[in-house]
């Protein structure tokens, strides 16, 4: 492999690659615990540099694994045999804001909350918002097909990419512009949904034409704490009935909110199932929603609600949620023992969110275990955990027993093994059973046509 990264110098520069073990320990690495070999590690600053490296790529046969901020949980960004991580984040400029044309046309390193710092400016913002926000990079969003919070009304990343210039791993390293800066746009396949969502597997993006939507005028946030889950999930069962329309809504459970809250030091006491809930409003209706959300919170039997419009009041009651992750690890960390965190990221219609939550629920009992429960109620998209200890078999076969079983909660309720968080290394298993052989077929075909060496993020999906 020395070979290559002396190939990779000459052809990019000695700046744009390292073989520097301190580097290639961080970026083989992802936030569950998964890790893989590496060989080298590769910066590119322009479209021309990845056309290179893609190129050289399939000449020499070396697998490329597409990096954002390696903050996906599923394994989806994890080398699976010695090659090389391309990493994004030189690649960090917003090109271009058109108010008129409601687009931001980045490059794929960009910060999704720093695109939204600068959209604020205007009035605008990009409404995907995962967790991570502060980390992840439209380019990573867009090989996941990201979500978050404001999916309940604004949907995921396929939904807010107008075009996409990527490029191929083949001989020239070929680029291509697919789909149009224009919403409406009818140009034969879509193939800017199919590089969405595909984990890195198809082509390296290196920019997006992404649309943006006005920042709302005012937004009622509510957050409410109930003595158990089925409060709260009919709680959000009434207000979907109500035809409402949340802006986000969201969940965690008593045990994950007593450990999201520690530390905090949070002008409330965050204690119980928490239900966090916002809607889009006026200034003239934002008392009159406030109220609404109330009052609905309580019929349901909520301890404790609070309700504000005022955007630093409602960044304090955010607090908890987006503490969720940290919370997870603290919950099944176990002082001397390692940790492999396993999030689940199923989705269900939202109907039945109440009987996946039951069902949920009775795993603990059937495997004696406490799971970590929180997620986007809004969209149906439950994020159940455990955490396992990898060297013990009796644990790990519990967890992979468990993980199964959340999976087959998903998909007897009519949702799907994945929402936002992909399928990665974790949920290949769970993909072939949910989609079934022929599905898997038509998928590895597609695969041959974009990349017949199968050199991009080898060993995801399938």
């Amino acid at each position: 492999m020395a070979d290559i990264v002396s190939e990779l110098m000459g052809a990019l520069g000695r700046d744009k690659v390292s073989a520097d073990p301190n580097v290639l320990r961080l970026y083989s690495a992802e936030p569950e615990g998964l890790s893989g070999p590496v060989e080298a590690v590769v910066f590119p600053e322009s479209p021309e540099d990845v056309s290179s490296l893609a190129s050289l790529a399939y000449r020499l046969e070396f697998p490329i694994y597409p990096q954002g901020s390696a903050s996906s949980l599923s394994g989806n960004a994890v080398p699976t045999r010695k090659g090389v991580v391309i990493s994004f984040e030189r690649m960090n400029r917003v090109k271009e804001v058109s108010l008129v044309d409601s687009v931001a046309v980045v490059e794929p390193g960009v910060r999704i909350e720093e695109l939204n710092v600068q959209l604020a400016e205007t009035g605008y913002m990009f409404p995907v918002d995962p967790a991570s926000q502060s980390v992840a990079t439209v380019g990573g969003a867009i090989a996941n097909g990201a979500g978050g919070m404001r999916g309940a009304k604004y949907g995921t990343m396929r939904d807010w990419v107008n075009g996409l210039e990527v490029v191929l791993v083949d001989d020239q390293g070929t680029r291509l512009r697919l789909g149009c800066r224009t919403v409406k746009c009818r140009q034969g396949y879509d193939l800017v949904r199919l590089i969405v969502g595909s984990e890195g597997t198809l082509a390296l993006v290196t920019e997006a034409t992404l649309r943006i939507t006005p920042l709302p005028e005012t937004v009622v946030t509510a957050l409410a704490f109930f003595e158990g889950l089925e409060g709260l999930a009919s709680a959000y069962v009434d207000l979907k009935s109500r035809r409402v329309q949340p802006y986000i809504a969201e969940f965690m459970d008593a045990p994950t909110v007593r450990l999201a809250s520690e530390g905090l030091d949070l002008p409330f006491e965050a204690r119980g199932d928490m239900f966090l809930v916002s809607l889009e409003s006026t200034p003239e209706g934002a008392e009159r929603h406030a109220k609404f959300l109330e009052e609905l919170m309580r019929s349901h039997g909520a301890r404790e609600v609070r309700v504000t419009a005022d955007p630093s009041e409602a960044e304090e009651l955010f607090r908890l949620r987006r503490n969720l992750f940290p919370a997870q690890i603290s919950m099944f960390r176990r002082p001397g023992r390692p940790l492999l965190l396993l999030i689940e990221d199923i989705v269900v219609p939202p109907s039945r969110v109440p009987e996946a939550v039951r069902a949920l629920r009775a795993l603990d009992s059937k495997y004696g275990i406490t799971s970590s429960l929180g997620g986007h109620i809004g969209d149906g998209n439950l994020h159940p955990a455990i955490g396992f200890d990898p060297t013990d078999p009796e644990s790990t076969r519990i967890a992979a027993a468990w993980f199964n079983d959340v999976v087959q909660v998903a998909l007897s309720l009519g949702g799907a093994v994945s929402a936002e968080h992909g399928i990665g290394l974790l949920k290949r298993e769970a993909l072939a059973k949910a989609l079934g052989e022929r599905q898997i077929e038509i998928m590895r075909a597609i695969k041959a046509v974009f990349d017949p060496k199968g050199l991009l993020n080898p060993g995801k999906l399938f």
